[in-house]
């Protein structure tokens, strides 16, 4: 049905096919990502609650172990801004804890906004394939069935034997933009729930890392 398609319906279904391997290379790519994420984070959260002081936690989170580690990096950019303060003469505790604090925090969020951008990655070309996909199929399908017609006319024969081939390979441009489509838009909704929560993980994270850091501004470590 392929070989026998007018051209427009070909480029139409070769387009489609790529963007089905596209949108699996995404998703297989985002499965292995996210199922790394959790469990990386996990083992990295047990082992930032074991620290004592800033200066630990700014050890065990830029550790090799938890290179790359999106918590871990919020945690060591703000316990490296408290050691840099430091470091530089400024007083971190007391009367200036609050603005220890508020300058650890920014260095989290600029982190936090890296990891939302590294989290999308992929979603807007899976958005697009699943909301257009069976579209574009459609215009391939319509197209077919129009050059069908015209063939119909030109050979003066509603014999089905005539008719039905074109036909079918009309609508199989429709069954591939379907087939483009429909896992797209599953994993479209799966990932977007997977990044929401982890979001809300990152941020129930962000809470217990600025609690950590203002005991030790506290206890004066």
């Amino acid at each position: 049905m392929f070989i026998d398609a007018t051209i427009v319906v070909k480029v139409v279904m070769i387009g489609l096919i790529l963007a089905s391997i596209f949108s699996w290379t995404i998703l297989i790519m985002k499965m292995i990502e996210f199922a790394g994420l959790n469990s990386a984070s996990n083992k990295y959260v047990e082992a930032f609650r074991s620290a004592r002081s800033v200066a630990d936690i700014q050890k065990i989170s830029s550790s090799e172990e938890f290179e790359g580690n999106p918590l871990a990096d919020m945690a060591a950019s703000a316990a490296g801004e408290v050691e840099l303060s430091r470091q530089a003469g400024l007083q971190i505790s007391g009367a200036h804890r609050d603005s220890t604090i508020y300058r650890a925090s920014s260095n989290i969020s600029a982190v936090q906004a890296t990891l939302a951008k590294r989290l999308s990655g992929g979603m807007s070309f899976l958005a697009s394939v699943g909301s257009s996909g069976p579209f574009i199929g459609l215009f391939g399908t319509v197209y077919g069935i129009m050059n069908s017609f015209i063939g119909i006319a030109n050979s003066n024969t509603t014999n089905l034997a005539v008719v039905a081939p074109g036909i079918a390979e009309a609508l199989l441009a429709t069954g591939i933009g379907l087939f483009t489509a429909i896992p797209a838009v599953i994993f479209y909704n799966y990932f977007q729930t997977q990044i929401s929560a982890y979001g809300a993980r990152t941020e129930g994270f962000i809470a217990e890392l600025t609690n950590a850091i203002s005991r030790q501004l506290d206890k004066g470590a």
